[in-house]
């Protein structure tokens, strides 16, 4: 991800400016933050889905050239799996570990924060990482075994559901857990209308390439794919929110890898 530079933290944000935070904040893809406050926050959450496509259509594209190459499903779900932790250098990954050992240590919300804040990975950070990456691997797997679009699609939907994610929680009345980092930048800034009318938007496209791909059926799995995604990452923020008293970067990220997870499983069973 690119370090911002905060050159222009006054005035009106511009029309980029929120595609920027998003891509430059949430990718590892070479854009400059060339704002940063919670004015671009707020713009830049409100588009953290459109990151979302960026990265979900680079995992489809090396799962289906993964398929073509002559790699068997499962080995094209690695792939396609790999490309989203490359492309945000496995923060959201790191995220979940992280909130897993926090939630799991049975300590004061401070204590908890301070565990979240080590370089290390305790057992329940570890045991969480790999069962959601198994279960991605293996939802994505039977995607792909079905046929090359099924796949491409479902590891889309995932990763614009993990945006989603974000910009749900980073709604206003979600506090953030600690004065510094980026959960302190972007908690709160997103007003519930404007990331409710995400949402339906979202939740519409989603259906929309469902039909384009196999018809009514395939439009319902994929809307509740999205739906469903979001609500886990919903629970999982309560959780946290009470737990913690707010967000943290490091919570931010397992919201993002529990929606992609939830929806993959969604879209599996469908």
């Amino acid at each position: 991800m690119s370090d911002p530079t905060p050159s222009r933290l006054a005035g009106r944000p511009g029309v980029l400016d929120g595609p920027r935070f998003a891509l430059g904040t949430l990718t590892t893809l070479p854009v400059r933050v060339r704002r940063w406050d919670r004015t671009a926050a707020r713009h830049g959450m409100l588009c953290a889905p459109l990151a979302g496509l960026a990265v979900g259509a680079a995992a489809a594209l090396a799962g289906v050239a993964a398929l073509a190459a002559g790699f068997a499903p499962p080995l094209a779900a690695v792939v396609a799996v790999a490309v989203p932790a490359v492309l945000t250098r496995a923060l959201h990954l790191d995220g979940l570990a992280d909130t897993a050992d926090g939630l799991g240590s049975a300590k004061p919300a401070d204590e908890a924060l301070r565990v979240m804040k080590r370089s290390d990975i305790g057992p329940f950070g570890v045991v969480t990482l790999l069962l959601a990456l198994a279960a991605q691997v293996a939802a994505l797997a039977e995607a792909f075994g079905r046929s090359p679009a099924p796949g491409a699609l479902a590891a889309l939907l995932s990763a614009v559901t993990a945006r989603l994610a974000l910009t749900l929680g980073a709604r206003a009345g979600v506090p953030a857990a600690r004065p510094e980092g980026l959960g302190a930048v972007v908690a709160g800034t997103v007003p519930r209308a404007a990331a409710a009318a995400v949402a339906v938007a979202v939740t519409l496209a989603a259906a929309a390439a469902g039909a384009l791909l196999d018809g009514a059926g395939a439009a319902l799995g994929a809307a509740a794919a999205v739906l469903l995604g979001c609500l886990a990452a919903e629970l999982l923020l309560r959780r946290c929110v009470r737990r913690f008293g707010g967000v943290t970067g490091d919570v931010l990220g397992a919201l993002a890898e529990t929606a992609a997870t939830v929806s993959l499983l969604v879209l599996c069973v469908g």
